[in-house]
């Protein structure tokens, strides 16, 4: 019967090529279609490709999906250091800059437009060699140094902008304008979760840095792929996710609500072209209804030895990195510590504050490192330090530092990367990268590669093109590969 007779209200309906294609001819051509995409490949990639909104049938969830390739990382922790670190005073020290004091290099001024009386300032920190490896930090990190021998240390990163709000963007999402999706949402489109019972992207962040809740955004991607911004300002599991539990309805009774409402938006989104939006907007309300299941437990750090809290210490920090490992450990594909609220990094002032930052940090991270690490997690866990951008090896003022985009340092560990390495260098003053240098671009790719995920595979149709990560650029930093 023809569908307008049978519905005289589908009759002014515009039908999208792909209905057409399934309605004409008894849909011989969409089997045609379907065969020859299976042909070609696309069918039968290895990933779950994108479907252009609005088309018959789209249904985004976080059902785990199988990588392009074998990954080395199942999982990524990103310690984000927001306000950027100054990476001479960390993870790069530099004796020339107590050499050449108070000069401008020719190489910077022409660079930097700097006038002599803002010249180069030592580092207020000693430093010396550590682990086996031998690598060279300031004692800022002395717990995270008694674990260099499993870190990567990258000190060769360079970025497109000094400015925090293009830097974090450009480092988040690979732009420096809030219109592309962030990494953990590309990780969670590309891979989904292994717990369907918890968010598949978590962002830790007591209050929210200078940009916002775009650091998290899933953009253009579905909104089921969104971060799940947690404020872990407070450490009451019942506090920290609000409203979980139904204190009128028993978990049957609000199933049995949920399963007639799940019908009714079937109904209304099969009626709407499968609108992705919708979609997404059905789909957080089914998590939201599972989370109440496993979300408050994974939360409950209470649950934790003492001695195990002991080891990570106490704080706003310390608490986010053992919460991290207990999603790491529940299939959460990716959790995003934000260090506090706003720029806490950003000592223009004075860059021993720095030693305030590190004293609230460096024991959380070497814990987790050693956590993850006694628990087989390490392994097949991609740890990320590190901030949106580096800062001066010249003085702003007295004593504090500015911003810095043409050089500096994060770190990996675990996932499938060298531990015990320094990649890359600055030069001797750390002003710019000079050595196998990696652009924020390289850096998403690799951590994508280490997730397997080809970066430039892993794309999504919008507004007719196809988008990914790294936009057109980006490549595997392979040096760095266990």
């Amino acid at each position: 019967m023809n569908e307008s007779l049978k519905n005289p209200a589908s009759a002014n309906t515009i039908l999208s090529r792909r209905q057409m294609l399934c309605r004409l001819g008894g849909g011989f051509g969409a089997l045609a279609l379907t065969t020859m995409l299976s042909e070609s490949g696309f069918l039968t990639s290895t990933l779950a490709q994108s479907t252009p909104p609005g088309a018959a049938g789209l249904r985004h969830t976080l059902d785990p999906k199988v990588p392009h390739f074998p990954a080395r990382a199942k999982r990524v922790i990103f310690l984000f250091m927001n306000g950027g670190p100054s990476h001479v005073d960390t993870f790069d020290p530099k004796p020339a800059l107590a050499k050449y004091q108070g000069q401008i290099p020719d190489a910077i001024q022409l660079k930097t437009g700097r006038k002599k009386g803002t010249g180069l300032m030592p580092s207020p920190f000693k430093s010396k060699a550590y682990g086996k490896s031998g690598i060279e930090i300031t004692e800022l990190y002395p717990e995270v140094a008694s674990c260099i021998d499993d870190i990567c240390v990258i000190r060769s990163l360079h970025t497109d902008n000094p400015n925090h709000e293009p830097a974090l963007l450009m480092m988040n999402s690979g732009n420096m304008q809030p219109i592309r999706p962030c990494l953990g949402s590309w990780v969670t489109y590309g891979l989904g979760t292994e717990n369907q019972n918890l968010p598949g992207f978590v962002a830790l962040c007591p209050g929210k840095p200078v940009v916002g809740p775009q650091l998290w955004s899933n953009s253009f991607l579905p909104g089921i792929y969104q971060g799940t911004h947690i404020n872990n300002k407070e450490i009451d599991p019942k506090k920290i996710i609000h409203d979980l539990n139904n204190h009128y309805l028993s978990q049957p009774a609000q199933q049995s609500q949920l399963d007639l409402l799940q019908k009714m938006n079937r109904l209304h989104l099969e009626q709407r072209e499968q609108d992705p939006q919708l979609d997404a907007r059905i789909s957080s309300l089914e998590l939201a209804f599972r989370m109440q299941f496993e979300a408050q437990d994974a939360f409950d750090i209470g649950k934790e030895s003492e001695a195990t809290r002991k080891m990570y210490g106490n704080g706003e920090f310390a608490n986010a990195c053992l919460i991290a490992r207990r999603l790491a450990e529940r299939g959460v594909r990716m959790t995003q510590i934000y260090y506090g609220d706003g720029q806490p990094w950003d000592d223009h002032a004075d860059i021993t504050n720095h030693r305030n930052h590190a004293n609230k940090s460096d024991r959380a991270i070497a814990a987790l490192l050693k956590d993850l690490k006694s628990r087989g997690l390490l392994k097949d866990t991609l740890v990320v330090w590190g901030g949106e951008f580096g800062r001066t090896p010249t003085s702003e003022g007295a004593k504090g530092r500015d911003h810095h985009s043409l050089g500096f340092t994060m770190w990996m560990a675990g996932g499938g990367v060298k531990g015990g390495i320094a990649y890359g260098a600055t030069d001797e003053f750390g002003f710019r990268a000079i050595e196998d240098r990696v652009h924020v671009h390289d850096f998403h790719a690799t951590i994508l590669h280490l997730m397997g995920l080809d970066h430039e595979r892993l794309t999504y149709r919008y507004s007719g093109r196809d988008f990914r990560l790294t936009d057109v650029h980006g490549k595997v930093v392979e040096g760095i590969l266990a």
